[in-house]
């Protein structure tokens, strides 16, 4: 029983704050509708809308960004464990790489890295 008890504080303690950061958010807001008031941009007037859509241009290219992000999340482990496990993480991260290397190289093909 107390597991249960233990559980229902924890969730109550992030409910509340979860709430009291929701409510300090909405009274240190500037504007009550974030849309009126103008963004930044280092002191240049918007010239669109805040919530224009993107080009679809970006997608192929933020997933590739997106690749390459996660390649570099896996090589950081793998280079304090390289020196422990030997040849076979040398060839398991090179497989890896080639993987990766064939997803750039169908997304070169298939125009993802043309701009224009």
């Amino acid at each position: 029983m107390s597991t249960y008890i233990s559980i229902a504080v924890l969730l109550a303690a992030a409910l509340l704050a979860v709430g009291g950061l929701y409510l300090l958010a909405r009274y240190t807001a500037v504007a009550a509708d974030p849309l009126e008031r103008m963004p930044f941009l280092s002191g240049w007037a918007a010239q669109e809308h805040a919530l224009s859509r993107y080009h679809a241009r970006w997608y192929p290219l933020t997933l590739l960004f997106l690749a390459f992000d996660v390649e570099m999340l896996f090589m950081y482990p793998w280079a304090v464990v390289v020196a422990r496990d030997g040849i076979g993480a040398v060839i398991e991260m090179f497989v890896f790489l080639g993987v990766l290397m064939v997803a750039v190289v169908w997304a070169w093909r298939e125009g993802a890295l043309r701009w224009v």
